[in-house]
């Protein structure tokens, strides 16, 4: 699939992350033909004060080890943050062997400590959810369960959100998820382009939904970070639930994630009747 071999991550990152910017924001009329997206190569190259040729050499790949001073220059005419500056600082750096070579064995299966799973287990009030760098479910409390179905063990929440109808009727802020969930990815990725389940699941969802395909050619990078998700649950009603992400020591790339409401509010009655409903179901 175009973009997920790797071979030209740093290019492929510029033209699209260059066509997201809009001639006024860096000063450039706008006025007259353009016949492409955002800036053009030659203004790209003059706002960061280098030359078109040395540009259009690193969109395509003939050069690829610019120094931190261009790829800083760059960043600014592009209007990147933090996070983003970092990604294509880090696009820039040549892998090591280990990284540019797809395991040819299977993964070790990942494991949730125990202790993780004894420390959300009890938490009757919060739901609670861990999950890999590719958003699949690693392990869920009964209340998160409640939440959505699709809050459990093997469910993957990218393909989830895309693809499952019921999932856009639950969260009323579908369009900010999606986003984040891309971006997130493409970050908690980092320059593991070829992983072997990063690919399967690009492609599955590229296949599937033409909002995946748009949000994904963005190249948008932010790392999954706390938010408020607004919820329309079926039984009972809208919820503002505040998230938080936490890395799992001792465990790679495993995060875990914590809601609360607001104390005293009308999310925090209704998360306590959906925790008093789901003790009531049968084990």
């Amino acid at each position: 699939m175009k973009g997920m071999d790797g071979s030209n991550a740093l290019g492929e990152f510029l033209r699209a992350r260059r066509e997201q910017v809009r001639p006024e924001d860096v000063g450039i009329s706008g006025a007259g033909l353009r016949r492409v997206l955002g800036l053009r190569r030659e203004e790209v190259a003059m706002l960061a004060g280098i030359s078109a040729d040395y540009y259009l050499r690193l969109e395509q790949g003939r050069d690829r080890n610019p120094s931190v001073q261009v790829l800083d220059a760059l960043a600014r005419v592009l209007r990147l943050d933090a996070d983003a500056t970092a990604y294509l600082i880090g696009l820039s750096r040549e892998r090591p062997a280990r990284l540019r070579q797809r395991p040819r064995t299977a993964p070790r299966p990942e494991r949730v400590p125990p202790s993780i799973l004894q420390l959300i287990d009890g938490w009757a009030h919060n739901p609670g959810y861990v999950q890999n760098r590719f958003a699949d479910v690693l392990a869920v409390n009964s209340l998160a369960a409640a939440l959505s179905p699709n809050y459990a063990a093997g469910v993957n929440l990218l393909q989830a959100v895309f693809l499952d109808p019921a999932e856009r009727d639950l969260r009323r802020d579908w369009e900010e998820t999606t986003e984040e969930g891309v971006a997130s990815l493409r970050a908690n990725a980092g320059l593991c382009v070829d992983d072997p389940r990063l690919v399967e699941l690009v492609g599955e969802l590229s296949i599937r939904s033409e909002r995946f395909r748009q949000l994904w050619s963005r190249h948008d990078v932010r790392p999954k970070r706390g938010r408020v998700s607004r919820l329309t649950h079926p039984l009972v009603g809208e919820l503002d639930l505040h998230s938080n992400k936490f890395t799992v020591s001792g465990a790679d790339d495993l995060l875990l994630v914590v809601f609360h409401a607001e104390p005293g509010s009308r999310s925090a009655e209704l998360l306590a009747l959906l925790g008093s409903l789901t003790a009531q179901r049968p084990a």
